[in-house]
Order: C-alpha cells, then sequence, then structure tokens
C-alpha cells in the first residue's frame, strides 16, 4: 500500500468510526439533535464596521482585538492558535482565556464547572451565557441550578475562536448574558488530519482521533472522536469515562454557504464533593485518617449525555447578510450529591439527587444591511431567536444512589422569545454610535406531578435598550461608553410556587426575568508598538439575586446588588516568537444594604508568557490568582486566595513516515500549592456530631500533576 492511499484509509476509517459512534448512541438514546452552527464568521462578527472606519491589525494570530474590530473595550476575539499555546486541566477552562473570567470545580469532572466574572460567583453558569457553535449551553429550569452551563462535551483541539462580550450592552444576546457572554466556534476544515493520545498522573488517559475530507471544492466534512478517562487524586477514585463525536458537513463559502453538525456526548463518574475544613484540620474521621482528598459520602457521583443536530445557511452580498439557524438537542442528567452529610436525615444521610431530562429546539434568523441615515455611513441589523424547552426534572432523597423519597417531580414547557435591532452609524470619522433594543417574552408551564398547589403558568416580558460609542482612533487609541440593560431568566418552577416542597409551608413565587443594568467606560490603545491594552471602569445593578436552589427544590430569595470595578488587560508581542499576557479585574460588590455578597471575589488575575518555534521547542507558563471573598453577609469570614502556575512544553519531532509530530509536557499546579477552588460557609452535621456546625466548607484545587501528550499529523 502507497503512503498516500494508507493517509486516505485513515482519514476514512477516522470518519467511519465518528459516524458509528454517534449511530450507535443515536440507537441505544433516541436521538437527540441540537446546535446551531454559525458559518465560519458568527453572529457576533457579523456585525462589521462602516467602511470609513477600517480596522488596523496588530501583528500576530492570538487575538482579533485590534483597534477598530469591537465596539467595547473589554470585547474581543481568542484565537486557536492561543488555546493550543496553554494547558487546560478541562475542556471547560478554555473560557479562562477570556479576560477576568476564572474556572474551578467543585465536584466531579463530569459535572458542570463553577464560574467566576466581575464580582458573580456564577454557580454553573447563571449571568454568563455560552453557545457552541450558535447552540445556547445555558440551561434555564436545570435540576441542578439555573442557567447551568456544562462544557465537558467541548473538544478544545476543535475550537476555531471565541467571541467573547461582557456586560449587558449588546442587543444581539438575551438571557444569562448580564455579566457577560462567550461565543465558542469550531473549526470546519482542519489544515491535516491528526491522532493524539495523552497519559498522566491518576489515572488519565485521553485519545482523540480528527479528520476534515474536501468531498468536492465547496463541500467539506470534518469528524472527529474522543475518549476520556481519569481517577484524579481522590482517594474514591473518580472514574470518570467520557466519550465525544462531532461530525460537521459544510458547504459553500463565507459569502454563501451552509453548515450541518451532529454531536453526541456521554459521561459518568464518581464525585467527592466539598467536605468540612473542620474534619480535614482533625486529620480523622471515625477513627481512620482525613486527608484533603477524603469523601464524607463515597457513593456521589452522576452520569450525563447530549446529543445534538444542527444547521446554520448564510448569504452575504453586496447590500448585506442574511443568517438562519436551527438547532435540537436531547439532554440528560443524574447528579447525587451530599452537602450537608446528616444534618437533616441521620439515619440515611443527607444525599439528594436531581435529575433531569430534557428536549430543547430553537433556532435564529437574522438579516443586516448597509446604508445611508442621514447622509451617514450605517449597518442595521434585525433578529429573531426562539428556544423550547421540554423537560421532565425531579428532585429526590437518596441513600448510595437508591431513591429512599421524592422531593418534587414536575413537568415543564419553557419557551423564551427574543427580537432584536441595532443601528451602528458613523457620525463623524472619528465617532460612531450603536444604538440597540431588545424585547424578550418567556412564557412558562409547569405540571407538579408531586404536589398540584405548585402547578401553573405564567409569563414575563422585558425591553432593554442599548447605547455605545465609539470615539478614535487618535494615536492609535480609540474611547468607549457603553450602557444597557439585560436580564437572568428564573427557574420556571419559582414562577408558579405556591408551597415549599419540604415543609408546605406558603411561598410566594419569583417573577420570570430578573433586570440588570450596567454601563462601562473604557480605552483601548496600541500607541506603544506591539503591547495592546485595554482598560475599563464598569457598574452592573441587578433587581435582584433571586436564584432557584436545585438542592432544597425552593426559590431563596435575597435583595438586589450593586457591583463594580476595573479591568486592565494587556498583550505584549516584542518578536514573532514572544507573547506577554497580563490581565487584572478587581471588583466591589455589594447587596443594596450594603452587606456583602457571599463568593463575590475581590480580585482575579492571570499572567501568562509564551514562547514559539525556537527551533523544535514551545513553552508557557501561567500564573492565576483567585482573590479572596466575603464567605458570609457580615464579612466576619473570608475565604482564602488561591495561586498557582501551570507550564506546558513542547517538542516538535519529525516522523518522516507518518508526518509531522510533537510531544507536549503539562504540568499543573506546577508548585504543588494547596488551594481551594470553591469555599463555602454553611451549617453541616456529620455522623456522629451531636449538633450542626456552622462552618467553612471546601473542595480542595488537584496537586501538581504531569500529563503527557503524543500527536501526529497525516
Amino acid at each position: 500500500m502507497s503512503r498516500l492511499q494508507g493517509k486516505a484509509q485513515l482519514r476514512h476509517t477516522t470518519l467511519a468510526l465518528a459516524v458509528a459512534w454517534a449511530c450507535s448512541a443515536a440507537q441505544a438514546q433516541p436521538a437527540a439533535p441540537a446546535q446551531a452552527a454559525p458559518a465560519p464568521d458568527s453572529e457576533a462578527s457579523a456585525a462589521p464596521q462602516p467602511p470609513s472606519l477600517a480596522p488596523i491589525n496588530i501583528t500576530g494570530r492570538h487575538y482579533d482585538n485590534s483597534v477598530g474590530s469591537s465596539d467595547a473595550a473589554s470585547q474581543g476575539v481568542i484565537r486557536s492558535e492561543l488555546l493550543a499555546s496553554r494547558p487546560a486541566l478541562r475542556p471547560g477552562e478554555v473560557l479562562e482565556f477570556v479576560p477576568g473570567l476564572i474556572v474551578t470545580q467543585h465536584s466531579g469532572d463530569g459535572k458542570a464547572n463553577q464560574y467566576f466574572l466581575r464580582g458573580f460567583n456564577l454557580d454553573h453558569g447563571t449571568d454568563f451565557a455560552t453557545r457552541v457553535d450558535g447552540m445556547p449551553v445555558n440551561m434555564p429550569t436545570h435540576g441542578h441550578g439555573q442557567g447551568y452551563s456544562d462544557l465537558n462535551f467541548l473538544i478544545p483541539e476543535l475550537v476555531e475562536r471565541i467571541e467573547y462580550r461582557k456586560g449587558p450592552y449588546f442587543a444581539t444576546h438575551g438571557d444569562f448574558a448580564a455579566a457577560g457572554a462567550a461565543d465558542i466556534l469550531y473549526k470546519t476544515r482542519l489544515d491535516a488530519p491528526f491522532a493524539q493520545v495523552s497519559v498522566g498522573q491518576n489515572g488519565y488517559r485521553r485519545g482523540l482521533a480528527a479528520d476534515s475530507i474536501q468531498l468536492r471544492d465547496d463541500l467539506t466534512l470534518l469528524g472527529a472522536v474522543e475518549w476520556m478517562g481519569n481517577n484524579g487524586p481522590w482517594t474514591v477514585p473518580e472514574g470518570l469515562h467520557r466519550q465525544n463525536a462531532v461530525l460537521r458537513l459544510t458547504q459553500g463559502t463565507r459569502e454563501r454557504g451552509s453548515t450541518l453538525s451532529l454531536m453526541a456526548y456521554e459521561a459518568r463518574w464518581n464525585s467527592t464533593d466539598q467536605v468540612p475544613q473542620r474534619l480535614i484540620d482533625a486529620g480523622s474521621y471515625n477513627g481512620r485518617p482525613f486527608g484533603r482528598y477524603d469523601s464524607v459520602d463515597p457513593t456521589d457521583g452522576g452520569s450525563t449525555s447530549r446529543y445534538s443536530l444542527s444547521g446554520e445557511w448564510h448569504d452575504r452580498d453586496r447590500t448585506g447578510e442574511t443568517r438562519v439557524s436551527a438547532y435540537a438537542m436531547k439532554y440528560s442528567l443524574k447528579l447525587f450529591s451530599n452537602f450537608t452529610y446528616a444534618m437533616d436525615r441521620p439515619a440515611t444521610g443527607d444525599q439528594f439527587s436531581q435529575q433531569d431530562e430534557r428536549k430543547v429546539f430553537g433556532g435564529q434568523a437574522s438579516r443586516a444591511w448597509n446604508h445611508t441615515l442621514a447622509g451617514l455611513d450605517a449597518r442595521t441589523e434585525v433578529g429573531m431567536q426562539l428556544r423550547n424547552d421540554r423537560i421532565h426534572v425531579g428532585l429526590y432523597d437518596t441513600q448510595a444512589r437508591q431513591i429512599i423519597a421524592t422531593t418534587r417531580v414536575d413537568d415543564v414547557r419553557e419557551t423564551l422569545l427574543g427580537v432584536y435591532g441595532q443601528s451602528t452609524v458613523q457620525l463623524t470619522p472619528w465617532l460612531r454610535s450603536v444604538l440597540g433594543l431588545r424585547g424578550d417574552t418567556a412564557r412558562f408551564a409547569v405540571n407538579s406531578l408531586s404536589n398540584p398547589a405548585n402547578s401553573g403558568s405564567a409569563r414575563a416580558s422585558q425591553l432593554s435598550p442599548k447605547f455605545t460609542l465609539v470615539a478614535g482612533p487618535w494615536a492609535q487609541t480609540e474611547f468607549f461608553f457603553n450602557t444597557g440593560k439585560g436580564f437572568h431568566s428564573n427557574d420556571a418552577r419559582g414562577t408558579t410556587a405556591k408551597v415549599d416542597p419540604r415543609t408546605g409551608d406558603p411561598v410566594q413565587a419569583v417573577p420570570g426575568l430578573v433586570a440588570a443594568r450596567g454601563w462601562e467606560l473604557g480605552v483601548r490603545t496600541e500607541a506603544i508598538a506591539n503591547l495592546q491594552s485595554s482598560v475599563a471602569f464598569w457598574r452592573l445593578n441587578s433587581d435582584s439575586e433571586l436564584v432557584y436552589v436545585g438542592d432544597a427544590g425552593s426559590t431563596e430569595a435575597s435583595g438586589a446588588s450593586r457591583r463594580h470595578g476595573i479591568e486592565f488587560n494587556n498583550r505584549w508581542t516584542p518578536s514573532p516568537h514572544f507573547l506577554l499576557d497580563a490581565d487584572l479585574a478587581l471588583t466591589h460588590a455589594r447587596f443594596a444594604n450594603g452587606e456583602r455578597i457571599p463568593n463575590a471575589v475581590d480580585s482575579v488575575a492571570s499572567v501568562a508568557a509564551t514562547v514559539k518555534d525556537i527551533g523544535p521547542w514551545s513553552a508557557s507558563l501561567q500564573w492565576r490568582y483567585l482573590g479572596s471573598g466575603a464567605l458570609v453577609e457580615d464579612n466576619s469570614v473570608r475565604s482564602t486566595p488561591a495561586s498557582t502556575f501551570n507550564l506546558r512544553v513542547t517538542r516538535n519531532l519529525l516522523d518522516l513516515s507518518r508526518g509531522p509530530a510533537s510531544l507536549t509536557v503539562d504540568v499543573f499546579n506546577l508548585f504543588n500549592r494547596k488551594v481551594d477552588d470553591i469555599q463555602y460557609y454553611y451549617a453541616s452535621q456529620l455522623p456522629g456530631e451531636a449538633s450542626a456546625v456552622n462552618g467553612r466548607v471546601v473542595h480542595p484545587g488537584e496537586p501538581r500533576s504531569v500529563r503527557v501528550t503524543y500527536r501526529v499529523a497525516f
């Protein structure tokens, strides 16, 4: 067999495996479509500036954040080249490339991450909207938490770019986007097919194979399959098993074309949830040693799956651009957790299960066109977005993953419709404005199978105006003013609640949509050669911190909040071989009554130095810092900051028989610092304790670990 024949056979084998995996998964679980995949340019990039203000491009391919490229100092684009330069402990950590955002975990790695941004403990995604190829990741009325955003299905090597924005200033984004949003876009073709194998400490192993085939001049098929397993440092092995597959069929060009995407993902795991600090300090439990990585309830864990089908079509002409997309998804989660141990049910323990099964259907359409307004160059875009979730969600008391009682079970129908319009007008050669208006309406229908008193329907609507001014550039410097109104939806079960599902006490229903209002002053400059810097002063006020607490099956109310802060971001590229990123974010977060907001960290920082193509070598070293925050409203207990370093070193190899290859060594928590990924302060009771104890509860960060990856292109 010739080498060319071997390469062709390998390509077809890779794609055949992807098709077979996806088909078998679809037979094992009813097909589940879902995801709207935008064209090579997403709607976020579908707002080019008027011709009189041409972008000034910065050297390098890591960022597309040059002067003239965005409508806010805190908006930007991250390219795949940068994503490949640094290690990520978990798939969701690709979002840490967004300046000021920190990603952690407080349970097993099959569960959605914990996110911190702009003084928000975003929990698992509330107030930060994430989309992958146009498909929303956040889950409303979720079994575990409102806006649950599980990115574990992501394959980082397929990401083409991340388009991020912060604040409620963008008419194209609605639910969950008050603090910010990120659109993650997959590649439509690969430079070459590749396969890679990773191994590491604590039973880590991962295999990935991907290829794209040019079926004809304007038709490309991309396929990828992934398998990953990990036990982690935990005394109870995590036993994480993750399977993933992607197929993408792309037709046409950037001007006119379409994409059809199929994704399939499954995972199961055991989890070591957060444990009381008092137990770690004691060093023993029930007569046996107890350390940082031990578990109180060894039966915690879960399983999840996500299947999606999406399609997108776009058309550009001299007058404008049209985009239409649609997605369908089938999702499931079974989660078993125990955060209070034996406080409520001493005989059986406090483990509970949150279960979520849903089908999601949605789509969007937009039209943008260039025109003149009172003789001024302008561009206007109008669009519509529709999403419908059909949800079966339950909360149960369990013991060792066996259901022993039912707290509540509900069938929910939730529909969210959003329409928007925005116009960019070039007022003068040095001043442009963006005026937008968004309208959203949500309908909730709850059929409470366990307590009919909580059944009912509700409706909520909101208008969200947006306004932006961009001045400059002068001396390669521009200035921004942004203001707008946004929102996040509340759990549908809270909008129709009449009685507490556990106690039977009367409760008050919550509004379906919670408004947030914010503004930002910013500057971006490239006045110093090879240095791109931005500063943003921002403020965000939320009408309510109402959050549906899936652990309890009820809505927990807190007051209105006020947050403000400053972000300082820098990108220095003195040569094609070196990049230095330095980001700092400081935040002041308070309830309207002046009390502290628990888990609102005061500071976040990241500094990363990357060298590439020094002969066959490339390397990066990143320092990441999650600052301290109040754990209780009176600030009497605070979290301890977490400071870690991650290292990546890559050696390019030349395998003449197979093609270019590389060997990469990743070292996480390089100096083996004892840090916590998350810290809380609440009451818990261990078996054997006479009463509940208020105290610090932590989930430790992982100790130093090493992973080695061998990658070969064909």
